[in-house]
């Protein structure tokens, strides 16, 4: 494993939501902003690619590996981390001879697409499983056995200390986070998503009893701006982060934000994390991030529209509202945002019922 990107602090995006996902053209451009904006790092893990979830053993097309191989590229061009999010659906349950070959063979497609980092994801699976975190943790060796990665980042199934997690995917077993810190190679990082779910505030004393149960820093999975989840996908999450940049690089290892499904959107949120990582912050981050982003009259249009999209939402729209709001934004549509809000407001961006949380 590469010790210096293990040491570096990760600041990005992990497309790990579910519902409808990015085209290619919207990723391929992310690398662009993102290295524009100071971050390093990008996870390709959408939940709608069933190829790296629920039918990880069956192989990727050709034409899908090509896209994921030149998708690599763009990122290794600009300096960025590109990583892939492989989540072998309860390949615990029965981690025999012939899975273990099914697994050996998409390891190597993966290798052929060359990834920075190597993420081995156990999120929104049933835990309930006697012997849950050797299991997870013999199916990880085996996976980095054979990748050739540089760096490795495991999720566990239980990755916060909501309650909502034991009531959706089964009883924790017991000491299953410091049996993962006590075992996993001190080398690969771990996600955890903070207090909760969709944690708002990462304290640094939830931080540090977290690092001792992992016997490392946690990694953030940051749920926010994401709106996957059956109460969220009628708002638009366009307000900044909170300023945490200097609890989380002292307490973190990273911080990767999991976005909207509205990628081009998604933007102005992320614009504020990485101003108050560069410790760049203005007093109306939302403002500096329509006008950095936006031309002009978009920039305005949406600044006065955000915070009815994040607060009130779709539901609190009559169809004389929508209709409105469509007359407004009709005259930018070629602006790829413009063209998000449209397809949100007609209904485009429909709740996936897989989204237990």
């Amino acid at each position: 494993m590469d010790e210096s990107l293990k040491q570096s602090f990760k600041l990005g995006v992990v497309e790990g939501f579910f519902g409808k996902p990015w085209p290619w053209d919207a990723r391929t451009a992310y690398a662009d902003f993102l290295s524009e904006y100071g971050f390093n790092t990008y996870l390709y893990a959408p939940k709608d690619d069933r190829l790296l979830r629920q039918n990880w053993h069956i192989p990727f097309p050709d034409e899908h590996l090509e896209k994921l191989k030149a998708l690599a590229g763009v990122y290794r061009d600009n300096n960025i981390y590109f990583s892939i999010g492989l989540s072998p659906f309860e390949l615990y349950r029965n981690f025999n001879t012939e899975n273990q070959g099914l697994l050996k063979a998409k390891l190597e497609q993966i290798n052929e697409i060359n990834p920075s980092i190597l993420c081995i994801l156990f999120d929104d699976m049933q835990g309930d499983f006697d012997s849950l975190a050797e299991q997870q943790l013999k199916i990880t060796n085996f996976i980095i056995e054979n990748s050739q990665a540089s760096h490795f980042i495991f999720c566990p199934t239980y990755y916060s200390d909501d309650p909502g997690l034991i009531d959706h995917f089964g009883k924790k077993p017991p000491a299953y986070l410091e049996d993962i810190g006590k075992l996993l190679d001190p080398a690969v990082d771990i996600f955890w998503t903070g207090p909760s779910v969709f944690s708002k505030h990462y304290p640094a004393k939830h931080l540090q009893e977290i690092a001792a149960k992992l016997q490392r820093k946690p990694l953030i999975w940051d749920n926010y701006p994401v709106n996957d989840a059956k109460r969220l996908t009628g708002f638009l999450h366009l307000e900044p982060f909170p300023d945490q940049s200097k609890i989380m690089r002292e307490f973190s290892a990273g911080h990767l934000a999991n976005p909207m499904n509205q990628a081009y959107l998604s933007r102005l949120a992320l614009y504020s994390l990485s101003q108050h990582y560069q410790g760049k912050a203005t007093s109306n981050l939302l403002q500096t991030a329509c006008n950095s982003l936006c031309p002009r009259p978009l920039a305005d249009l949406i600044l006065a529209d955000a915070d009815y999209f994040q607060e009130q939402g779709l539901s609190a729209m009559t169809t004389e509202d929508k209709q409105a709001y469509l007359d407004r934004y009709l005259p930018y549509n070629d602006d790829p945002m413009v063209k998000e809000i449209i397809a949100w407001l007609n209904g485009v961006y429909v709740f996936d019922p897989n989204c237990l949380t």
